[in-house]
């Protein structure tokens, strides 16, 4: 999995995970990557600094609650987008990914249920999926 921090043309800022670099530029050149603030599909990779591990005696993260904050709205915001704009498919989710990454049926974005076991195999596969997150993974 590769993170990237993502600006959109309205110069909205987020970060996306992605199976690997060429997911990324497949998805992008596909349009398939969006805003979750705007929904703009004119993506771009913003500059992102290394991240770098501190030692157990490093200082604690000091903006805890407001990145928490973020993440929630982020996942929020996603699961909307997803919900308002995707088909959900419901258990017929492994099938009809299937259907579209052998070209069997229409490629459109979908949303629905899978198995663990199920997940694993559509990946073993070679499709791209990715969980959809909670609406509030955060409520610590």
């Amino acid at each position: 999995m590769i993170r990237y921090r993502l600006t959109c043309a309205r110069e909205h800022t987020f970060e996306a995970w992605f199976a690997s670099s060429a997911t990324y530029d497949s998805e992008r050149k596909k349009r398939r990557v969006e805003c979750p603030v705007c929904g703009d599909r004119k993506i771009s990779k913003a500059p992102m600094a290394p991240s770098l591990a501190r030692g157990s005696d490093g200082p604690a993260l000091a903006d805890a609650p407001e990145a928490r904050r973020k993440v929630k709205q982020y996942f929020t915001a996603l699961r909307r987008h997803v919900e308002e704009n995707f088909e959900n498919v419901g258990t017929r989710f492994p099938d009809e990914a299937r259907k579209m990454h052998y070209g069997e049926t229409e490629d459109r974005p979908i949303f629905g249920d899978a198995t663990p076991a199920q997940a694993r195999e559509l990946v073993e596969e070679g499709i791209d999926i990715a969980p959809l997150p909670e609406a509030e993974p955060l409520d610590t």
